[in-house]
């Protein structure tokens, strides 16, 4: 058990093929090391995330302050790494390991870019004393008001961080969810709980840090992300990427997971895993999201799975429902340098009216197709993708009213907002268009309580099951918003 100190004793074993790793009684009369705890503390880290000397770090493991536990689990059947879950024997490799002198370490090739986990790796983790928590009696300072819509899921939130249960939160597109979550949060914190935020975008987290940080301005809140400064800050308020859950181990009483519909969340059983494995046992989840799959759609509907809707916006006014217009062949206009006369037709309207739009389209070729014809009538439009190193020059742009309109994959399907738009998708036939990926779409017109009306088109090449259940959930939760008395018009 002696962690890489010198060469192994002859007789040394890695760690993987250890059945029962010991785990020394605490030895309350050793001093342990505050910043080793700070850094450790719900956290499962390797020997190379560490600063501090192998010989102290290992004194800590014997006076019972740490737990060493296999980076890589082996059974007679299956191999499976103990930080990122994985279990797909693909994406195990091995190497000549000059740390144990194995000539085949096995090591995890799926969550290599956090550090590398091998068979002779412990993933350590913190087991001494909790370090001390200043409880402030009333952390939020926000003076904004909740609509009648948005109160009954604060009051639900709060609620089930109290009683350590779990909620999804069905909030409609622009409902206003992180305003839903400040007394539930306030709540967690007065109590001395620690609290993660995550969601699977770097820009999300980027976005709310701020946010957070002016209506709990007394509370240390940690923002987590690749290459982000705070990665050993010990705070009561963590926003992170999902990415970086991976490195947490039972670290929080409260995880909220907004964008749960989010890529690459929902593909990657990882980043699922690591969410599990970063909440203490008794602990509470919240789960927001305005698009819950049709699994979980069922799970509400058959009351298998607690949830609260939010089916109106603040200002009011009902979501904008969308419009099918058949356009053809579309992809075989464009191999003959045209656009489909209703497409055209949509488009001259609005920037004749100077009245900005977005148009979606499922590939980059065909956007950039789509981007020369126009051009060559409306010269200032712009495109952009995920591979684009001005995306966000352009949106910005966009929302400094320099450009009528732009083309976009499903980049820009969820996170941006622009207060007074159109939006149409052509191709919302293609597979990418997929039930959460249109009502997200249709989501980004009349936001703003300035403009709450606005045109979403989705023109179609046949209608899809995708397309209709859409603007089904959006008629669904118009229908609820005015059963509840949350829409006016």
């Amino acid at each position: 058990m002696i962690p890489y100190i010198k060469d192994f004793p002859p007789e040394s074993l890695p760690i993987s093929s250890i059945d029962t790793i010991p785990e020394p009684p605490l030895n309350q009369n050793c001093t342990f090391n505050k910043e080793l705890q700070q850094i450790l503390h719900g956290k499962q880290l390797l020997f190379e995330n560490l600063q501090h000397p192998l010989e102290e770090i290992h004194q800590h493991y014997e006076n019972g302050y740490i737990t060493y536990r296999k980076g890589i689990i082996k059974t007679k059947n299956k191999t499976v790494c103990a930080r990122c879950g994985n279990q797909e024997q693909s994406l195990f490799a091995h190497f000549p390991c000059a740390r144990c002198g194995e000539e085949e370490c096995i090591y995890c090739r799926k969550c290599i870019m956090m550090g590398r986990v091998s068979e002779c790796t412990p993933l350590i983790d913190w087991c001494g004393p909790e370090p001390d928590c200043e409880l402030t009696e009333h952390p939020l300072e926000w003076q904004g008001t909740l609509s009648p819509g948005q109160q009954h899921a604060s009051d639900q939130v709060r609620q089930t961080i109290i009683e350590n249960r779990e909620l999804l939160v069905w909030a409609v597109c622009g409902a206003g969810k992180t305003e839903v979550l400040f007394e539930g949060i306030n709540a967690a914190l007065a109590s001395g709980k620690r609290v993660c935020i995550a969601t699977p975008r770097t820009d999300v987290v980027l976005e709310l840090g701020p946010r957070l940080q002016a209506v709990f301005p007394g509370i240390q809140v940690a923002v987590l992300y690749g290459g982000s400064e705070d990665r050993h800050l010990q705070a009561p308020l963590t926003i992170a990427t999902t990415h970086q859950l991976l490195r947490f181990y039972k670290a929080f009483d409260t995880v909220i997971l907004d964008e749960v519909d989010a890529f690459p969340y929902t593909a990657d059983e990882s980043l699922q895993y690591a969410v599990r494995q970063s909440r203490k046992e008794h602990s509470s989840m919240v789960y927001l999201t305005a698009t819950p799959n049709q699994k979980w759609q069922n799970e509400c509907r058959s009351g298998k799975m607690d949830f609260v809707t939010i089916p109106a916006r603040y200002h009011r006014h009902p979501l904008p429902v969308p419009s099918f217009k058949w356009c053809g062949n579309w992809e075989k206009s464009l191999q003959k340098d045209k656009l489909p006369p209703a497409v055209t037709q949509w488009i001259k309207k609005r920037i004749d009216n100077q009245k900005q739009c977005l148009l979606f389209l499922p590939k980059i070729d065909k956007m950039e197709k789509v981007l020369t014809i126009l051009r060559k009538t409306y010269p200032k439009i712009q495109a952009v993708s995920a591979e684009d190193p001005e995306r966000k020059a352009k949106v910005q742009m966009m929302r400094n009213n320099e450009i009528p309109m732009l083309l976009t994959t499903t980049i820009l399907e969820r996170g941006v907002t622009f207060p007074n738009i159109d939006v149409a998708v052509l191709g919302s036939e293609d597979r990418i268009f997929n039930e959460s990926a249109l009502v997200q779409i249709a989501g980004r017109v009349g936001r703003s309580a300035q403009f709450p009306r606005g045109d979403i088109t989705f023109f179609h090449y046949g209608k899809t099951e995708s397309m209709v259940k859409a603007r089904k959930q959006i008629l669904i939760m118009n229908s609820e918003a005015k059963r509840k008395g949350l829409i006016d018009h």
